[in-house]
């Protein structure tokens, strides 16, 4: 009888394995070049975001350059090399940006690139009411599971909308990307062509915060109730306030995008999300860019799960959290309280990404708290607190918008003020060296006695 059940067992695992082989035999592999064959005259490519930006996918285009014209590249920001933004190639390749990464800074500024302003939570809405069309999607994914789902990985965020309406879907297979779970599972079968490839993913180590970023953080954390649903991006601050959590209680997390600071806080039992309203129990975001112990603890872990943006995003899903504190940076912020974050004066630098719909969803969330965090002066000394806002900066979050103002210096409360009194309250947490000169400006435009 023993015999008998041995045989069948070897039988039915013999008979899945040959049903998976024959299924990995069955699919659409190829070379990065014929993959790239399809492309065409006048298309419209999207690359995926941050660190599951396809490096040899996106080599296999340039090096079809030659052939191509008036290619239309859209993007968010992408981690490694960008090299079809490079002067060389206009009239080739054009680029749009949604956020601008380190890698196409120069391009954008020196008019080889371009940059669309417009909330992450809105940019799936333009490729899914076809108001920007794509033909060829480049995607990095996971190795297909028995029943040939694929995983976008490291980064979900806009991809599932331009999947469901590109032409044709072409993918690095890759070993090092994590499995996420979520919304990133995308089946085999929608593949035109998949590249095998085994490349590491891009990190980002995000290093220690000095002295003046270490005492932002401790205002920030200050501000952080047990309980609290977080929304953080990547960054020395960020981290560090995470690093100073250690004895809150019942943290969540909902966010665009969250880096290895999470991991110390979820094996402490700081991060249990118990208390959210949407998802208790997981940590949700968009996309992660960290280190390669951040992909692995994420990999096949139900804990975390990655959506597409415009749900992430969405303010009304924000604000169903409990005090939801949104913790995000700016270039510069003026005297009543408008926040540039996206550039230095002209000069585009980053972009406006998912600020606003956080600090939106935070001041509606029951106890919310947005805050904007940024050292009081630029390295080079200049404050960071201006009486009015460099010519061609962006305002990103409106004064209407804003609440707290976190500099080394202190805390502003500006929800509720009048303009008088913002004046006043971000005086007192500009540096010393600075808060005579933005007292007598803002004497000069309003008349206002900071003293």
């Amino acid at each position: 009888m023993q015999t008998h059940k041995n045989y069948f067992t070897f039988a039915v695992v013999s008979y899945a394995y040959h049903t998976y082989l024959l299924f990995m035999l069955s699919l659409p592999y190829t070379t990065a070049a014929e993959a790239l064959s399809v492309l065409k005259p006048g298309d419209h490519v999207f690359i995926q975001t941050a660190a599951a930006a396809p490096q040899q996918l996106i080599r296999a285009m340039v090096d079809q350059a030659s052939r191509l014209s008036d290619i239309s590249i859209y993007h968010l920001h992408t981690e490694g090399a960008a090299p079809y933004a490079s002067e060389a190639y206009k009239g080739i390749f054009n680029t749009h940006c949604f956020f601008i990464g380190a890698n196409m800074r120069e391009a954008v500024n020196t008019a080889n690139a371009d940059y669309i302003p417009v909330f992450l939570s809105e940019i799936p809405a333009l490729f899914r009411k076809d108001i920007i069309p794509v033909n060829v999607a480049l995607l990095q994914v996971s190795p297909p599971d028995a029943h040939g789902f694929c995983s976008l990985g490291v980064s979900v965020d806009v991809a599932p909308a331009v999947i469901d309406r590109a032409q044709y879907l072409i993918a690095q297979v890759n070993p090092n990307m994590p499995r996420t779970h979520g919304g990133g599972l995308i089946h085999t079968s929608r593949f035109h062509a998949l590249v095998e490839v085994n490349d590491p993913i891009p990190e980002v180590h995000v290093g220690a915060a000095n002295e003046t970023e270490d005492k932002i953080a401790d205002y920030v954390a200050g501000l952080v109730e047990d309980g609290a649903t977080l929304q953080m991006g990547i960054g020395k601050i960020p981290d560090a306030v995470l690093g100073k959590l250690v004895n809150h209680k019942q943290l969540g997390i909902h966010t665009e995008m969250f880096s290895d600071g999470v991991i110390d806080l979820v094996e402490k039992g700081v991060i249990t999300g118990e208390l959210k309203k949407k998802h208790p129990h997981k940590i949700i975001a968009g996309f992660v860019t960290g280190t390669r112990k951040l992909y692995d603890y994420i990999h096949d872990n139900p804990l975390f799960e990655l959506h597409d943006a415009a749900y992430v995003n969405d303010t009304y899903v924000i604000m169903q959290n409990p005090k939801v504190t949104a913790i995000n940076s700016a270039v510069e912020i003026d005297l009543t309280g408008q926040v540039c974050a996206d550039s230095i004066g002209s000069h585009l630098y980053s972009g406006v990404g998912g600020q606003m719909d956080f600090i939106r969803g935070a001041s509606l969330s029951e106890g919310g708290k947005p805050i904007i965090a940024m050292p009081a002066c630029t390295s080079h000394g200049v404050s960071k607190l201006v009486s009015t806002l460099k010519l061609g900066s962006g305002v990103v979050t409106t004064r209407a918008h804003v609440h707290y103002v976190v500099t080394e210096y202190g805390v502003a409360n500006l929800y509720g003020k009048n303009i008088k009194q913002r004046i006043r309250e971000l005086i007192r947490i500009a540096a010393p060296e600075h808060r005579d000169t933005l007292a007598r400006e803002a004497f000069d435009l309003w008349k206002v006695n900071a003293g």
